[in-house]
């Protein structure tokens, strides 16, 4: 049996948001020869079997939130139980490290481990999530999805990106073509759960008003609820547009990489992966999202020149179609937007962070690291 170079535990929240980056890093780490035990919450049994190891560790938690006194207890009680937990874990595992993704069952771990352990949070967003604001103080060091490295925390900031998938990082190989007079026009829509509704309500209306010519011109990917998938299907075949309407679709990077235009969006993970393969992209942030996160990732790209934002109570059918019309008429533009998108992608990500874990991991300072 190979030896490894010890344990490095992974915490995050049970969400695929939290998950996703804190996969791409445990492989990454498996890879370097590291164990990678996952420490989370219920939540996350439906991912378990994508990460390298077999173990992975139910920490309690709960979100403190609100201002009923007997909901405030609960969560102080679960929380204690889930201190309990980790102070134990840690004490058996003895990880050279500890890296935190986010969410509040990162917050007993984390917490357990500093000072006694080295540590880290990832921050994917823009605007530090809440877990990981309360953590900031505490850790080692922060690496930045879209965080810069600014204000008071700076010197503990590492602008590393957000890690993408390896689907991702394969797409990003495909160079952006754009598209050819009177050719395939390629429209890529997505949303996840929370935001396709509103797509399957705009969209199809918006490309209703293109010009006829246009329209059979268009190839278009779009996510739907599969309340939404049947009726939106009709719209694009009442229109004669050829459409792939699906809730999900396993192969996206690589739809992604053939489009000539994305909508969605602004997670922090979408975002990533729109830059990191290159696309031109219409955001759309999620107006009920915590801390307005997806705003400011949407803000962040728009900045660099790789996106067009616009808030989904500004947009209709009738000025979404303007602007689909402004975009696919203008191969050049869109061209340029790629090109913008690709200068600030970062599909090194998962890289730049397990190197910033493992000079963590060895007792190295965040000044160090920066200065190679």
């Amino acid at each position: 049996m190979t030896e490894t170079k010890g344990t490095i535990l992974i915490s995050a929240g049970g969400t695929g948001g939290h998950l996703f980056p804190a996969e791409a890093l445990a492989h990454e780490l498996k890879a370097r020869g590291w164990d990678v035990p996952l420490a989370t919450d219920e939540r996350a049994a439906r991912y378990a079997e994508r990460f390298p190891e077999d173990r992975w560790h139910v920490i309690q938690s709960a979100t403190p939130s609100g201002k009923n006194p007997l909901k405030l207890i609960a969560a102080a009680w679960t929380l204690f139980k889930g201190f309990r937990q980790s102070s134990a874990l840690l004490r058996i595992l003895k990880p050279k490290a500890v890296v935190g993704f986010g969410g509040y069952p990162t917050v007993p771990p984390l917490v357990s481990a500093s000072g006694a352990f080295p540590t880290v949070i990832h921050e994917q967003n823009a605007v530090m999530g809440r877990a990981n604001k309360m953590l900031s103080g505490r850790v080692t060091a922060i690496a930045g999805g879209f965080l810069k490295a600014e204000g008071p925390l700076a010197d503990r900031i590492v602008e590393t990106g957000n890690p993408v998938r390896p689907a991702v990082i394969e797409a990003a190989k495909l160079p952006y073509e754009k598209p050819e007079r009177d050719g395939l026009l390629r429209l890529a829509v997505f949303g996840g759960s929370q935001g396709a509704r509103f797509f399957s309500d705009c969209v199809p209306d918006a490309i209703a008003k293109l010009p006829a010519p246009m329209r059979a011109r268009l190839r278009i990917t779009q996510q739907a609820r599969p309340e939404d998938e049947g009726r939106v299907k009709v719209q694009y075949a009442e229109l004669g547009v050829s459409a792939e309407v699906a809730p999900f679709f396993d192969d996206l990077p690589e739809r992604i990489a053939i489009a000539h235009l994305v909508m969605s969006r602004s997670g922090a993970s979408t975002v990533s992966e729109i830059a990191a393969i290159g696309r031109p992209a219409i955001l759309v942030p999620y107006p009920y999202a915590l801390d307005h996160d997806q705003a400011a990732n949407a803000a962040a790209l728009e900045a660099a020149g790789g996106a067009l934002v616009r808030r989904q109570a500004d947009l209709d059918a009738a000025s979404l179609s303007v602007l689909l019309l402004e975009l696919l008429e203008n191969p050049d533009r869109l061209e340029q937007m790629a090109e913008a998108a690709r200068r600030v992608g970062k599909p090194n990500a998962t890289a730049l962070l397990a190197d910033l874990v493992e000079a963590i991991a060895s007792g190295r300072t965040v000044a160090a690291f920066k200065a190679g």
